[in-house]
This record gives structure tokens, C-alpha cells and sequence, in this order.
């Protein structure tokens, strides 16, 4: 570990967090809470559950910046990283991780639902413990394993609302599950070498480039077909699937691409695009939840 070089400010405990990534999540929670009601959220739910979700999910980032604090030090990507370079100790980011983290589980046992705060919690331990501990360093399929802890936070936005899991909520699950790998794998091919640096058994470097290319185009019509469900199922209406089958198409555009090799830049081209792809359906998802109830009203008023 190095030593200290500057005093930590807050930006350094924010970073910890991994605002980006929590934001995502938040984005899908969100969408969960609304996907699950016909109507509004109840604002108490709306606050709380996702500021209780938001603190675990940033309690179990910090603890994944705690454990790979020294291959983070020698990866490009993260060598700047606050713990890495020593602005925060290892004592200080765990105490900051475990205040944040214990403070998001009381909101939610408190004053959202005790179904929810457990969720969450099983889910920081699947992030934080299960693949950040153990599958991250002992199989090339750590992504694939771990992604269902990544996956929950719809479902933890409609258990905020309900204190039920319902299978359309699984199935919000579902697509982010698919989703990951793909996601994931195009960002690991542009990184091969710094985790092949350090060790970590990313599917780029126990299989080869070419391996992980084809199999990001398989995930990626996997999750093409397994956006469709949420309209097969009568969760969603035909402006999701109209997004669902563009987005989709232009995800599968990008696989291919990356598949080819001609493009350098296909790998990092893709994970951009696939993180664009993610906000955009579910933002049709909630438009299409509402949006097309709303014109229905307003033609039978008309008439």
C-alpha cells in the first residue's frame, strides 16, 4: 500500500462510491418503483427506498475499492483510484463503508419494508463479498455469477413500492442480467492487458480475444430476444417494442462490429454504447408505462 501523499477531501469518499455506476442503478430502480403501480409512486417510498438502496449499493462500492486496492494500483484504468494512492486508509474507507452501509439498512427497515432492506443487503453481499471476494479471482464466468447482484435494483425499487416480488419485476432482472455480460466483457477486451497483469481471470485472458467477442454477440441476441418479453407478457406496450427492437438492433450492430475486428475502437465503442442502450430502455419502458394509458384516456375523452 503506498503511503499517504495528500489529505482525503470529500471528493475522494465520493469517488469511493462509484456515483456513475450507482446512478445506474438508481435509474433502474427507479423505473422498477413506477413499472410496479398503475398510478404514482408514494413519494415516502420513492425518497427512502432509493436513498436506502443508494447508500448500500455505494457502502458495497467503497468495500470493492477496499479489496482491490492493490491491483487497482497497477491497472491504468484505476491506478488513481483514492485508496490506491493512499488519500484514504484502508481503516477510514472501511468505517465510511460500513456507516453509509448500515445507515442505508435502517432507512429501509425503518421506514420502507424489512422484504426490501434484506434484498438489498443479500445484494451488497453478492457484489461486495461473493464476486469482489471470491468469483472475481477464481473463474472466467465471474461476470456471468456476479451480474445477479448487479441486476437487483429494479427489484428492489418494486419491493420499495409493494413488499411483493412479482415476476415482472423478475423480469426487469432478467434484462440486466443478460445485459451485463456483454457490457461488461467489450470493456474487459479493451482492459485485457491490465488484468492480465494482475491475475484476474477476465474471459479476454483465459480465452482469447476472439472467444470473448463471439460470445458478447451471443449474449447480445440473448438479451434482443429477452427484451421482447416484457411486451410478450403484456408488462409492456408497442412503443417499448418498437425501442426494444431499435436499440436492440443497434446494440447487435455494434457486437458484430466488434466481432469482425476492423475497428480498434469497437471495443470501447460498445461498452459506450451498451450502457446508452441500457438508460434508454428503460426510460421507453416508463414512457411506454404511462404515456400510452395517458392517450388512451384522452381519445375516449375526445370521443
Amino acid at each position: 500500500m503506498t503511503q499517504p501523499q495528500l489529505a482525503a477531501n470529500w471528493r475522494d469518499y465520493y469517488e469511493l462510491c462509484k456515483p456513475n455506476v450507482v446512478l445506474l442503478m438508481l435509474l433502474t430502480s427507479v423505473i422498477g418503483m413506477f413499472m410496479s403501480v398503475p398510478g404514482m409512486v408514494p413519494w415516502d417510498a420513492l425518497i427512502f427506498g432509493n436513498l436506502g438502496i443508494a447508500l448500500c449499493a455505494a457502502a458495497a462500492a467503497a468495500i470493492n475499492h477496499l479489496v482491490d486496492s492493490r491491483i487497482d494500483l497497477v491497472m491504468a484504468r484505476t491506478h488513481n483510484r483514492p485508496i490506491a494512492q493512499g488519500r484514504v486508509s484502508n481503516r477510514n474507507a472501511g468505517i465510511f463503508a460500513a456507516i453509509i452501509g448500515i445507515a442505508g439498512m435502517a432507512i429501509l427497515l425503518v421506514l420502507v419494508n424489512p422484504l426490501t432492506a434484506w434484498l438489498t443487503l443479500a445484494s451488497l453481499l453478492g457484489y461486495a463479498v461473493v464476486y469482489t471476494l471470491y468469483l472475481k479471482r477464481a473463474t472466467p464466468q465471474n461476470i456471468v455469477i456476479g451480474g445477479i447482484a448487479g441486476a437487483a435494483p429494479p427489484l428492489l425499487g418494486w419491493t420499495a413500492v409493494t413488499n411483493e416480488i412479482h415476476g415482472h419485476a423478475l423480469l426487469l432482472v432478467l434484462i440486466i442480467f443478460i445485459w451485463t455480460p456483454p457490457h461488461f466483457w467489450a470493456l474487459a477486451i479493451h482492459r485485457r492487458d491490465d488484468y492480465a497483469k494482475v491475475d484476474i481471470p477476465m474471459l479476454p485472458v483465459t480465452h482469447g480475444i476472439a472467444y470473448t467477442k463471439l460470445h458478447t454477440l451471443l449474449y447480445t441476441i440473448l438479451l434482443f430476444v429477452v427484451t421482447l418479453l416484457p411486451f410478450a407478457t403484456g408488462m409492456s406496450g408497442s412503443l417499448y417494442l418498437l425501442g426494444a427492437v431499435c436499440l436492440g438492433a443497434g446494440f447487435l450492430y455494434w457486437s458484430i462490429v466488434l466481432l469482425r475486428g476492423n475497428n480498434p475502437k469497437a471495443p470501447m465503442a460498445t461498452f459506450k454504447y451498451s450502457i446508452i442502450y441500457l438508460m434508454a430502455l428503460f426510460m421507453i419502458m416508463l414512457l411506454d408505462h404511462y404515456l400510452l394509458p395517458a392517450m388512451t384516456i384522452f381519445e375516449v375523452d375526445a370521443r
